[in-house]
C-alpha cells in the first residue's frame, strides 16, 4: 500500500440495496449493527473467528441487534463493497475487524476509504500513539528497534475525516469514522486487542449508540424431540408478544434430548424487560404443559425441580 493519500472517489464498488425483507427483520426501536470480518486466514480454516462472536455477545447485551455479519478476503474490493454497503443500510454500528496491522496484507482501512469514497490520510495523533506504543515496546524488550519505519507509518493511515481510538495494549489504533447517523469502528484480529479496546476505549461510543437500554434472555426447557409438536404454539407466542423474540433449539441434557425455548427483549430498564417476557413465558409455560409435554423454566430444573405438566 502506497503511503501516499489515496483519493477513490469514483473507484468505489456499487453496493446492492437491502432486500425489503431484510428491512423487517431487527426490532424497530433496537440499535442495529452490522460486523465485517477480514482476513484469508480467518476464511482458510487456519484461525477460528471467536471476534465475530464476541461482538455479538457484546450487541445482545447491550440491547442492539446484530443484522449482518459476514467474513471477506483480505481484497481491496471485497471489503470496500462491504463498507458501501452498510452505508446504504444504515445500521447504528459498523465493526470491521483485522486488517489493522502493518504488513501489505492488512488492507481494511483501505478498503474502508475505498467504501466510503475518501483518501487515505496520515493521522497525527494516531502517528504518536503507535510511536510511543514501539517506544514502550522496545523498553520493554518486546520489538529490537524503536524507531518509526513506513510499515508502522502504515498503521496511522486512516480514511479521512476519522480519528484513532486507544489500544491499550497493541501497536495498532482502532479507528473511528462516522458516516451520517452512523458510527463505523475499525477493530484490530487479535482478539486480546480487541477485548481491550471494547472494555477500555469504547464507553462513550457504546453509550451514545445504545443508551441505557436493559437486555434479557429467559429459557424453557420442553421434554421433547421435536420441535415441530410445539411450533404453533410458538407461532401464537409470537404474535401475542410481538416485543419479544422467541427461539427454539434442540439441546442435550443429561443423556436426553430436549427442545430449549428462549425469549428475550429490550427495554428501557429491567421492570419494563420483566413486563415483556413473563407473560409470554407464563403462556408458554401454560400452553406447552395444557398440550401434554413437560417444560420447566430453566432455573428450575438446574435447582432439581420437576417438569410442569
Amino acid at each position: 500500500m502506497e503511503s501516499k493519500a489515496q483519493r477513490h472517489g469514483d473507484d468505489a464498488p456499487e453496493p446492492s440495496r437491502p432486500s425489503a425483507a431484510a428491512e423487517h427483520t431487527a426490532p424497530s426501536d433496537a440499535p442495529a449493527v452490522e460486523i465485517v470480518s477480514a482476513g484469508n486466514e480467518v476464511l482458510s480454516g487456519d484461525v477460528l473467528d471467536t471476534n465475530t462472536n464476541r461482538l455479538c455477545t457484546l450487541v445482545t447485551g447491550l440491547g442492539g441487534v446484530v443484522r449482518r455479519t459476514v467474513m471477506v478476503r483480505d481484497e481491496l474490493e471485497a471489503i470496500g463493497l462491504e463498507i458501501a454497503g452498510a452505508v446504504l443500510r444504515e445500521p447504528s454500528l459498523v465493526f470491521t475487524v483485522g486488517g489493522l496491522g502493518p504488513t501489505s496484507d492488512d488492507r481494511t482501512l483501505e478498503g474502508v476509504a475505498l467504501g466510503l469514497g475518501v483518501p487515505l490520510e496520515l493521522h497525527p495523533e494516531a502517528e504518536r500513539m503507535v510511536r510511543e506504543k514501539y517506544a514502550e515496546f522496545h523498553a520493554r524488550g518486546f520489538v529490537p528497534f524503536a524507531q518509526m519505519n513506513d510499515a508502522r507509518r502504515k498503521m496511522a493511515m486512516l480514511p479521512a475525516g476519522a480519528r484513532p481510538i486507544v489500544n491499550p495494549i497493541g501497536g495498532a489504533p482502532g479507528v473511528l469514522v462516522e458516516v451520517g447517523r452512523a458510527a463505523l469502528v475499525s477493530l484490530p484480529g487479535v482478539p486480546e486487542e480487541l477485548e481491550a479496546i471494547v472494555d477500555q476505549s469504547l464507553d462513550d461510543l457504546l453509550a451514545r449508540v445504545f443508551g441505557p437500554a436493559h437486555y434479557e434472555e429467559r429459557a424453557l426447557v420442553v421434554s421433547i424431540q421435536d420441535e415441530s409438536a410445539i411450533a404453533t404454539i410458538l407461532r401464537r407466542a409470537e404474535l401475542d408478544h410481538p416485543q419479544v423474540y422467541v427461539k427454539s433449539r434442540a439441546k442435550v441434557l443429561g443423556s436426553a434430548r430436549v427442545i430449549r425455548v428462549t425469549l428475550s427483549a429490550r427495554g428501557s430498564s429491567a421492570e419494563d424487560v420483566e413486563g415483556l417476557i413473563a407473560p409470554a413465558a407464563e403462556q408458554l409455560l401454560a400452553q406447552i404443559a395444557a398440550a401434554g409435554y413437560g417444560v420447566h423454566a430453566e432455573s428450575d430444573a438446574d435447582a432439581g425441580l420437576p417438569d410442569r405438566r
